[in-house]
């Protein structure tokens, strides 16, 4: 069996002024998905959040019932089609053939989708407010929880999101009435945060001083983290499925060239004062442009 690719390194910054937009592109279906090297031990990890904190990274409305079973079907219909190598199917369900794991499967049928990808999948439904969250598997969250999101109208998702009510709100629940089912739309956003594990439901407006993050140390301690989003309209229900692959990568991984460094150090630069202070970076911007500003030459 021919083994996943490399995981792919996202760099979705530039110089420049500070944009503050949705950058969508259309994927092929084929790439709905990423596949890769760190596949079985993400799996490890969602399986045993699954098992042991429920709770906190799965929550559905009885009004997704019938798209959460749709995500499941879709997403096996996908994996079995695009990756025979890797995905097998039997009595009980779709299964990987990259760990072996073979259950016991969850009854939910979102769960059972959110075990199979890398992804986290959200649903998204149309309501009498506009687009509403309505059910969801996050076990990679980026300093948010999903069980104070769901059921909550898009706006109020991205509450405290600065410039999100007045610069994206109107654009973005226009662009979940008109997304198409034979469309995947893609995005990604970044940070960089001084904790590299992927399950991370706090930390948020972390304003405080980090005096053990310096210029000398920033490479290590620090972590690009880049979220890939994908937007797929289910053509049954019409909910939209809104998938999340969370990248973690050491800052001295991928900054791995002058030309890198200077364009992340320019983006972080441009960052208006309160997105600066949304991300959390005023502790540790500093040891971070210190450390890039080197590299940079």
């Amino acid at each position: 069996m021919t083994p996943p690719p490399a995981e792919t390194i996202h760099l979705p910054f530039d110089p420049g002024p500070f944009r503050m937009a949705m950058n969508l592109v259309t994927v092929p279906e084929p790439a709905w998905f990423e596949i890769d090297d760190r596949y079985a031990e993400e799996m490890a990890e969602r399986r045993a959040l699954m098992r042991d904190r429920t709770a906190e990274v799965f929550a559905a409305e009885p009004s997704a019932a019938a798209a959460c079973a749709e995500t499941l079907a879709m997403v096996s219909e996908h994996l079995l089609r695009v990756h025979p190598a890797w995905f097998e199917a039997d009595a009980a369900g779709v299964h990987d053939r990259l760990t072996g794991w073979r259950g016991p499967l969850p009854s939910d049928p979102l769960v059972r989708a959110g075990l199979l990808v890398q992804e986290d999948l959200c649903l998204i439904q149309e309501s009498p407010d506009g687009p509403r969250l309505t059910a969801g598997v996050l076990c990679f969250p980026t300093r948010w929880r999903l069980t104070e999101k769901v059921g909550r109208p898009l706006a109020d998702v991205h509450g405290g999101v600065p410039f999100y009510a007045e610069r994206l709100a109107r654009p973005v629940d226009r662009f979940m009435t008109h997304l198409k089912p034979s469309s995947i739309a893609a995005r990604l956003n970044w940070s960089v945060i001084d904790n590299g594990a992927l399950f991370q439901p706090t930390g948020k407006w972390n304003l405080g001083p980090a005096p053990e993050i310096t210029a000398a140390n920033a490479g290590d301690r620090l972590f690009l983290r880049v979220e890939r989003q994908t937007l797929r309209r289910l053509p049954v229900s019409d909910a939209v499925l809104f998938g999340i692959r969370v990248h973690s990568y050491p800052l001295r991984q991928v900054v791995r060239t002058p030309d890198i460094a200077a364009r992340l150090a320019a983006a972080v630069r441009a960052l208006p004062e309160m997105m600066a202070r949304y991300k959390s970076l005023p502790g540790l911007r500093l040891a971070l442009l210190a450390w890039l500003d080197e590299r940079a030459g």
